[in-house]
Order: C-alpha cells, then structure tokens, then sequence
C-alpha cells in the first residue's frame, strides 16, 4: 500500500518482524542460563583449587549470577511485551 510517496508494510510483514524480535529476546534468555551455568561452573572449579579464597569467589560470583538474571528477565519482559502488542 502506497500514502502519499510512503509505502506501509502489509500486517502480514509487520506480525512477522514481531515474531523474530520476540525470537531474539528469548534468545537473550538463553544465552544468559548459558552463562550462568558457565559461571557456576568456574567458580566451583576455583573454589575446588583455593578453598580459603571460597568467600570472595562466592560473593563475586553472586553479582554476576545477578546481573546474567537481569539480563534474562529484561529478554523476557521483552518478548511478552511484543507478543501482546
């Protein structure tokens, strides 16, 4: 459809570029599980090496898992709010 010089995309291409947006903020959620579990991975393999240094690595560890959920929870906001729309 043509207005005025400016062609508008179909409600066909428009559900659809929703779709794929949604797709990769579902995908920002998976990369960070993907991290998480390789944080959690390491810092376990640092403590099993330096147990007496287990409370910085726990603490450090902890703010990362927090800012890896941060990041999931804000893909998922993400995803809801453009499958509603």
């Amino acid at each position: 459809m043509k207005i005025s010089g400016i062609y508008l995309p179909s409600l066909l291409a428009i559900e659809a570029m929703t779709a794929i947006g949604a797709a990769i903020a579902i995908l920002v959620c998976i990369g960070a599980a993907i991290a998480m579990a390789i944080m959690l991975g390491k810092s376990a393999d640092a403590i099993a090496r330096q147990p007496e240094s287990a409370d910085k690595i726990r603490m450090n560890l902890l703010v990362g898992l927090a800012f890896a959920e941060t990041t999931a929870l804000f893909g998922l906001v993400v995803a809801i709010m453009l499958i509603i729309s």
